[in-house]
């Protein structure tokens, strides 16, 4: 459906207006665009006519916003934002592109982004842009192309491609595994037991798979990896925690095995994407490599 031209104001119309609203002041806000005093007013007019809308309140030389105006203001900001953004990105890149991709903050630290450079490297003209998300969220609203998804195969109105799964294993201190001496798996219940909010039931889940009934007991949770992984460190108590994440830990001995005995999770992780952003070109590009590259992952 075609939208109505006078809801499609030019960026210069509004670009009067919001310098006028932020500034305060025609004449401020003509200095800024370079332009004239009248030809700001006549352009912010002009601006009105169109919408059928009062934006400004004007009493002698000094204007100030309506409430609707105010309320267009705040709105009209963030699209020129975008407009900006974007043009800014293209003139930046205009043989690649730009790829936002919402990751999970410890997956993404520890290991998407020491395998970044080589995509970079194979893909000169892309950027790629990062933000950490914990939980689900809606392409629709936020300007994302993709994410990286651990859980499981649920995310309704999405198309996914697996990358991998994980084991999690009973990790704590070297003084805490000596203190309890662990020899079983029920006897990680005498010791404080850590888990990532994200993952309540994971506990059960692992004593479950030791045939032991009655559940975890009392668990101290904590809403990030990086958390959770320093308070088991710091002898605090044991964690579940996905062993391909805590490598460097374990080789250095900062953690150990309370027991020797990792579960494989139920949950996996994904590359997930909205199927209106399937054909674009750094998106492509990068669920190419980032498969190759999980592939390669599981292999070692």
């Amino acid at each position: 459906m075609q939208t109505p031209r006078r809801f499609l104001p030019s960026t210069s119309l509004l670009a009067a207006f919001e310098a006028a609203a932020r500034t305060g002041s025609v004449t401020s806000a003509a200095r800024e665009l370079s332009l004239t005093q009248s030809a700001v007013s006549r352009q912010i007019k002009l601006l009105e006519e169109q919408l059928e809308v009062d934006l400004f309140s004007r009493e002698r030389q000094s204007i100030c916003l309506t409430a609707a105006g105010e309320a267009y203001a705040r709105e009209i900001r963030e699209a020129l934002r975008k407009i900006s953004t974007a043009s800014f990105n293209l003139r930046a890149n205009p043989r690649g592109g730009t790829l936002n991709l919402a990751i999970l903050p410890t997956f993404g630290t520890r290991w998407l982004a020491p395998r970044l450079p080589r995509f970079l490297a194979l893909n000169p003209g892309i950027t790629i842009n990062l933000a950490t998300r914990l939980t689900y969220f809606d392409f629709r609203s936020e300007a994302l192309d993709a994410a990286i998804h651990f859980g499981p195969r649920d995310w309704p109105g999405v198309e996914m491609a697996l990358l991998r799964s994980e084991q999690v294993v009973p990790a704590c201190s070297p003084e805490l595994k000596k203190e309890y001496d662990f020899r079983s798996a029920d006897e990680l219940k005498r010791a404080p037991l850590l888990s990532i909010s994200t993952r309540p039931n994971a506990w059960d889940q692992w004593f479950l798979t030791q045939n032991i009934a009655g559940g975890s007991g009392q668990t101290m949770y904590f809403d990030q990896f990086a958390t959770v992984s320093q308070a088991a460190m710091v002898g605090v108590g044991v964690a579940l925690l996905p062993s391909f994440l805590i490598q460097d830990e374990l080789a250095s001995g900062r953690l150990v095995r309370a027991l020797d005995l990792p579960m494989e999770s139920a949950e996996r992780y994904y590359l997930v994407w909205p199927p209106e952003r399937s054909a674009y070109p750094p998106l492509v590009a990068f669920r190419d490599w980032l498969l190759a590259e999980s592939a390669a992952d599981r292999q070692d």
